[in-house]
């Protein structure tokens, strides 16, 4: 079916706003009781603790083969941080403000160490379990062993990435000694290419958009039997990995003392690539907190999928592109043209909205950010700080008072960029 884009256009302000580049927030018509949007998802609460209890396993294995996540016992988790000059630097209020720093996360530096990598542990755990190595109850330290990575050296896993979510695939399949390829698109940042590479992954370089790279990726994986091929446009199993966020940052919120009620709403703010990082984290924070938690989507003005996708209802039946838009934006993981369907409709009842930012806005940001706070983001990380200052008019739409709100920001990326490419982004802001 054609998309008729001009009358799309003509009828609809936001889509008007978003194909002229404007900075846009959508507030979402379609948002229902959460009990009533979570009952028409595909996917439950025993999903999320299954995939949490699989995380648990592994954390013997991750202890021993990543130093980095010891400390923590194998638990791959980013702190909760308030920051309180930035806060004020950017004249937010009321309420306060706080970042959870997956941007820091072990081994893979960004949010996607945590759909990205679960991925590839049950991939590691049903091969080694139908091969009959491995057993519920067994310590999993033991497929650090030599024979479980000529085991794994068998089967091959491709991903195709703007990125970060590459880095994850990529050194966590090597590790376990799976043959490893990521198709990565025009936007990708070189330096995540030639970290790659250093891991002994087969990095495939394309001219052209993430949307691209996902489906050649796709089409090579089904000619070898052998492969499995992570779809970051469809994944459950992605999906679920990022909603274990969720029972973890509740954690940090009580021991904090941070109530999560109707007196003390919370709001998150999630940048928003195709959609399932932020999708599984809002979907994990929505089965714990309900109508208590109100969760956002941050895309670039160049890049706004999702939010087209949500606003006309289309979700994967219409790209960036087909509007005009480029999907070229300093926010690399973020340049995704065609948002995921599958997360487009379990968020579709769930959202509250999302809202667009710039390139620009997204370096001063950045600068900002680690002149308060010492904080070293990548641009794409800092989408989902505005949206503290971007909710009023829904919070006075639904009777909310945001006098004891409390808000997150998901700081998704940032600690793996090379110190003199960082240095070039703090210059640009």
């Amino acid at each position: 079916m054609e998309i008729d884009t001009a009358l799309w256009r003509e009828t609809s302000p936001t889509v008007r706003d978003l194909c002229e580049l404007r900075e846009t927030v959508w507030l979402n018509s379609g948002l229902r009781p959460a009990a009533e949007g979570l009952a028409t998802a595909p996917l439950t609460a025993a999903d999320v603790a299954d995939a949490a209890a699989r995380l648990e396993r592994f954390a013997p294995y991750l202890a021993a083969v990543f130093p980095d996540t010891a400390p923590a016992g194998g638990i791959i988790e980013s702190h909760l941080v308030e920051v309180p000059r930035y806060q004020e630097l950017l004249g937010y209020g009321p309420g306060r403000l706080l970042m959870k720093l997956d941007s820091h996360l072990p081994i893979s530096g960004s949010i996607k160490a945590r759909g990205g990598i679960y991925e590839v542990l049950y991939l590691a755990e049903s091969l080694a379990m139908k091969a009959g190595l491995l057993r519920y109850g067994d310590d999993y330290a033991v497929l650090a062993q030599p024979r479980f990575r000529e085991f794994f050296r068998q089967y091959a896993v491709a991903v195709g990435s703007t990125g970060n979510l590459g880095l994850s695939i990529g050194i966590m399949s090597a590790q376990l000694g799976f043959r490893v390829t990521v198709h990565m698109s025009a936007d990708a940042r070189q330096w995540k290419k030639d970290m790659l590479r250093s891991k002994g992954v087969q990095v495939v370089e394309y001219a052209a958009d993430y949307s691209k790279a996902v489906a050649e990726g796709r089409r090579l994986a089904r000619q070898d039997p052998m492969c499995h091929f992570v779809d970051d446009e469809n994944s459950q199993t992605l999906f679920l990995g990022y909603a274990v966020a969720a029972e973890r940052l509740a954690k940090q919120l009580a021991e904090r003392h941070i109530p999560v009620d109707g007196d003390h709403p919370l709001f998150v703010y999630l940048p928003c690539g195709v959609g399932g990082g932020p999708g599984g984290v809002a979907f994990g924070l929505k089965l714990l907190y309900g109508d208590h938690v109100h969760c956002f989507f941050a895309e670039p003005t160049h890049a706004p999928c999702m939010t087209l996708g949500l606003a006309t209802g289309l979700h994967d039946r219409v790209c960036v592109q087909d509007f005009g838009i480029d999907s070229l934006t300093a926010a690399d993981g973020l340049a995704v043209g065609r948002p995921s369907r599958f997360v487009g409709k379990v968020m579709a009842p769930l959202l509250s909205g999302c809202y667009t930012v710039t390139d620009e806005r997204l370096y001063r940001l950045l600068r900002q950010l680690a002149d308060s706070e010492g904080i070293h983001l990548e641009p794409s990380a800092l989408a989902g700080v505005p949206g503290m200052g971007l909710v009023a008019d829904y919070a006075t739409g639904r009777g909310i008072d945001l006098a004891h709100a409390t808000h997150i920001a998901w700081a998704t990326g940032g600690s793996m960029v090379p110190p003199d490419i960082w240095q070039e982004y703090y210059a640009h802001g």
